[in-house]
C-alpha cells in the first residue's frame, strides 16, 4: 500500500480542496488532509504512475509530490545536511564575502555541490583562499549573516518529540555546526575543523574530512545503534555530497537541490519548507511541535 503526498510551502499555500480532488479524479484513493492548503495525502491511489499522473494535473504549480510506502513512515534516525538545507546560505561563501572574493569561492562552491570537482580538493582550495580571516570576524558572520531554513527547528523538534534522533552532518564547519545545531535543537552535531594560527585561519582544514563517505557512514552506524533497518532512517540534502545518504535512507530527500542531485533522490522537494519531511512521515499539522 502506498501513499500520495501533495505538498505546498506553508508560506505559499498553493493547495486547495479543487486540485486536490483533480488529481484524486486521475489517481483515484482516498484523501487526508494533513494541513489545510499545504500538505494533502492521498492513500492507495490507483494510477500505474501516481506521481506523474499527479505533477500533471499540478503544471506549473508550486506543489511537491512524492510517493511513499503506507507502513513504516515515521522515521527513527535524521541525518540532515547543514549549508542551503539547515540553514540558508554556504558558509564558506559568506567568509569569502569578508575578504572580497565571495563570486569566485561560490562558483567552485557550485561546482563541488553538483558533482564537477573533487569534494576535499574544493574544500582545501576555497579555504585556502580565506586564510587570515579574523574569528571574531567569522564569528559575526555567524551571528549576523546566518539564517535557519524554515521549518527546521519544527521538524527537529517533532521527530525528537516521537523518539528519533537527530544528527547534523555538514561537510562545512564546526564553528558552524555545533552553533546551528545546538540552536536549531539537534542531538549532534558533525564537521569539518578548520585550523587557527592564533586568531587567525590558517587557511587550512583538520584531517579526516567529512565528505559523502562520513555522511553514509553516520547514518548506518546511528542504525546499526538502534538496531534498525535503513528503511526506518531519514537523509536530507541538496548537493553531490549528500547523494549515498540520500539514496541509502528509507526517505532520502532532496531539499531544494542541484537538479542532477533532485533527478537521483527517492524523494525529491522543490517548493516545500523542512514541515514537508513531517507531512512525508504523515504527521498532521496538530502533531507538529512549533
Amino acid at each position: 500500500m502506498t501513499v500520495l503526498c501533495l505538498i505546498a510551502n506553508p508560506a505559499d499555500p498553493a493547495l486547495d480542496s479543487k486540485l486536490v480532488a483533480a488529481i484524486q479524479h486521475e489517481t483515484k484513493g482516498e484523501i487526508n488532509w494533513l494541513h489545510q492548503r499545504i500538505a494533502c495525502e492521498i492513500h492507495s491511489p490507483g494510477s500505474a504512475d501516481p506521481v506523474e499522473t499527479a505533477r500533471s494535473v499540478i503544471g506549473s504549480r508550486a506543489v511537491d509530490v512524492a510517493l511513499v510506502p503506507e507502513s513504516g513512515r515515521r522515521k527513527q534516525v535524521l541525518v540532515a545536511d547543514m549549508d542551503s538545507t539547515m540553514i540558508e546560505q554556504e558558509c564558506i561563501d559568506e567568509l569569502a564575502d569578508a575578504v572580497g572574493i565571495k563570486d569566485k569561492v561560490a562558483e567552485i562552491t557550485e561546482r563541488a555541490m553538483n558533482g564537477e570537482l573533487d569534494f576535499e580538493q574544493a574544500l582545501r582550495t576555497r579555504v585556502g583562499l580565506i586564510k587570515g580571516l579574523e574569528r571574531r570576524v567569522i564569528e559575526e558572520i555567524r551571528r549576523e549573516r546566518i539564517t535557519l531554513a524554515p521549518g527546521g527547528r519544527a521538524l527537529i523538534h517533532t521527530m525528537k518529540a516521537y523518539g528519533a534522533y537527530t544528527s547534523l552532518v555538514s561537510g562545512g564547519f564546526t564553528l558552524f555546526a555545533d552553533y546551528f545545531a545546538k540552536r536549531i535543537g539537534f542531538d549532534e552535531a558533525i564537521a569539518n575543523v578548520l585550523e587557527f594560527d592564533g586568531d587567525t585561519l590558517a587557511g587550512t582544514v583538520a584531517s579526516p574530512i567529512v565528505d559523502k563517505t562520513t555522511k553514509l557512514r553516520r547514518l548506518e552506524e546511528l542504525a546499526a545503534e538502534r538496531n534498525l533497518p535503513l528503511s526506518a532512517t531519514l537523509a536530507v540534502g541538496d548537493g553531490a555530497n549528500d547523494l549515498d545518504m540520500i539514496k541509502a535512507a528509507g526517505f532520502g530527500v532532496a531539499l531544494h537541490a542541484k537538479p542532477h542531485v533532485a533527478a537521483q533522490a527517492g524523494i525529491r522537494i522543490d517548493h516545500g519548507d523542512l514541515t514537508a519531511l513531517l507531512y512525508l512521515q504523515g504527521f498532521e499539522e496538530e502533531d507538529i511541535v512549533r
